[in-house]
């Protein structure tokens, strides 16, 4: 490695690692100060406390990643740029192109770590953070297996639910027993599908199982859909549902062989499957972007300018992203294509504004 790529190099880590640090305690201030009554209404220590909270920085880290090293490559050639550095090293033979690389190095060099990252220490502590949040501060009766299997304790009431699906807000194999106070069971039904409407669950093709009240006989009868008065909605389904960020590359794609297997759609995990690898890729996409808008003309008067086009073309990027990623839920793109259309336009557009800009 030549003396301007080890230069390079350091000076890049060196602003990420400020940028990093910057917005990761900017988040957990802010994070602080919503939660805080939350912590204090439980009643929970201070040590648990801190935990929670460094328990969620491997996730921010992991999000803010690809737009720390945005910031930090524009801020270093930025400032390369205002002292004629660029100039000089264009006058000795040194193009644009033969900078690119070592960034380009680097920015792979990044993708892989945090692709490990987000694959092995980021699914560990989300776990355990949201665990300390649903479980000890909203103290909430929900539980949730590592599996697709969900369980919910309600009042003399457990339901078990096999599947459920989150865009169309459908639950699969449905099972709810009824205890009486001595924890007898009273009633039973079992439904293939429940659909939320209106503000309420209707299930279908069900089984109902009924106690006699003189003998422990139970009378069955067979419903072609009812309503069901249950003791969840949606929205806390999805808070015990194991969210992608809480799988590994590898469980979450184990857990769709096995959805995909009893015949239940997969394609919304599908999606997010594929949008792990593209999600890290981005850092890549990231170096073209900095090093076109930090090279152009202008830029050495004008650095907080760069910057600022730099967070908007990153904001930018996540609504496209998160657009396709939407398509692909709804079935209107195929799941790879969803996940990755974002890189493949803004690695276009990151090549244009480093073409311009030399």
């Amino acid at each position: 490695m030549s003396i301007i790529q080890r230069y390079l190099t350091r000076e890049i880590l060196k602003q990420l690692g400020i940028v990093l640090l910057a917005v990761v305690s900017i988040y957990v201030i802010v994070d602080f100060f919503e939660k805080s009554d939350n912590f204090l209404k439980a009643g929970l220590p201070v040590s648990r406390t801190i935990t929670f909270f460094a328990l969620n920085i491997p996730f921010v880290v992991s999000q803010i990643a690809p737009i720390g090293l945005l910031l930090s490559i524009i801020i270093v050639f930025s400032l390369m740029n205002r002292n004629n550095e660029l100039l000089a090293l264009k006058s000795g033979g040194i193009g644009v192109y033969s900078l690119l690389r070592p960034v380009l190095i680097l920015g792979i060099a990044i993708a892989v770590v945090l692709f490990w990252f987000s694959d092995r220490v980021v699914p560990e502590t989300t776990v355990k953070a949201n665990s300390i949040w649903i479980e000890e501060v909203k103290k909430k009766s929900l539980m949730s297996s590592r599996e697709k299997n969900i369980w919910i304790k309600g009042n003399r009431r457990i339901t078990h639910i096999t599947y459920y699906n989150p865009v169309k807000k459908i639950i699969y194999g449905v099972s709810a027993s009824y205890f009486d106070e001595r924890f007898r069971l009273i009633r039973k039904i079992d439904a293939e599908e429940g659909h939320f409407q209106d503000n309420e669950w209707r299930l279908y093709e069900l089984i109902e199982q009924t106690r006699v009240e003189t003998s422990d006989a139970f009378k069955v009868a067979y419903v072609k859909e009812m309503r069901a008065h249950l003791d969840f909605v949606p929205e806390d389904l999805a808070k015990v549902v194991r969210k992608p960020e809480e799988m590994s590359y590898k469980e979450l794609l184990a857990y769709i062989r096995k959805v995909e297997k009893e015949g239940y759609d997969a394609t919304i995990h599908r999606v997010n499957l594929y949008a792990k690898p593209a999600f890290v890729c981005v850092c890549i996409v990231m170096c073209l972007i900095g090093m076109g808008l930090s090279i152009r003309k202008g830029t050495d008067k004008g650095i907080f300018l760069s910057i600022t086009y730099g967070i908007a073309l990153a904001f930018f990027y996540w609504v496209v992203h998160s657009f396709c990623l939407s398509l692909g839920y709804g079935e209107m793109l195929p799941p790879v294509v969803a996940a990755w259309t974002a890189n493949f336009i803004f690695i276009t557009l990151g090549v244009l504004i480093l073409v311009y800009a030399e």
